[in-house]
């Protein structure tokens, strides 16, 4: 077989995705396939990549690996800022609950609550500049996407975590509809109750309706349990930035 190996460091953070943390491994190449193809093709899905550097230095994806290399794959740093566009996200259809939480939250973010393929997804990302997020790495990897990024853990509560904690996306609980993603405006008992049942009528007196999809909302039963995972987020992680108009 052609070709001759080089020696590929993966950051400990990384180590899910090729089995080892923070381990010296040689990899064999061609000699002709990219420094991104090589470490793609070691699992690591190249959204994850913060930097590649080759004998110290910091190196492009495209670069061609030569006999001798020694590759530093470093993750993501966090807060990772992504450029071209205001943060705002898009969600695979196994991330429902995850998506939901962030709506509650103010993060606007859209979801596919049927699989419409990989291909729709990634041009969605590119057409809307939005950040798929996704626990598939083939999805990752698919080159139309704009911007991506792995789900680690397959717990909501931790998925949540993870994504406030890298994006620090700015946080405006109750403003956004948890059905679909549009903007909630305030409403009085008497604009909205031919949508309410006589008993949520007489027990409430402050309502939200969704700008685009008419849902009404009101502080119902499941509503501490959704007030505590609010207050739990704002204490680690804040308000971020200023709310927009």
């Amino acid at each position: 077989m052609n070709g001759f190996e080089i020696v590929v460091e993966v950051a400990p953070e990384l180590g899910v995705f090729v089995g080892r943390r923070g381990e010296s491994t040689p990899v064999r190449v061609d000699g002709v396939s990219s420094l991104g193809h090589v470490v793609e093709s070691m699992g690591v899905p190249l959204t994850e990549v913060g930097g590649l550097f080759v004998q110290g230095r910091a190196t492009p994806p495209a670069y061609v690996p030569l006999p001798g290399d020694r590759v530093d794959v470093r993750a993501v740093d966090r807060p990772q800022h992504i450029p071209g566009a205001p943060l705002r996200f898009l969600l695979d259809v196994h991330l429902g609950t995850l998506a939901r939480r962030l709506r509650v939250l103010g993060v606007d973010a859209a979801y596919e609550s049927t699989d419409i393929g990989d291909p729709a997804l990634a041009t969605r990302s590119a057409e809307e500049r939005r950040v798929l997020l996704s626990r598939d790495r083939g999805l990752l990897r698919r080159r139309e996407l704009w911007a991506g990024a792995y789900v680690y853990s397959d717990r909501p509560d931790d998925q949540l975590r993870d994504v406030l904690g890298r994006f620090a996306p700015e946080l405006r609980p109750w403003t956004r509809c948890t059905a679909c993603n549009g903007l909630l405006k305030t409403a009085t008992r008497d604009e909205v109750a031919d949508l309410l049942e006589g008993g949520t009528q007489r027990s409430y007196d402050v309502f939200a309706q969704c700008a685009d999809c008419a849902r009404v909302y009101w502080r119902g039963a499941h509503h501490d349990r959704l007030e505590q995972m609010v207050a739990d987020a704002l204490a680690e992680f804040g308000a971020q930035g200023t709310p927009s108009d």
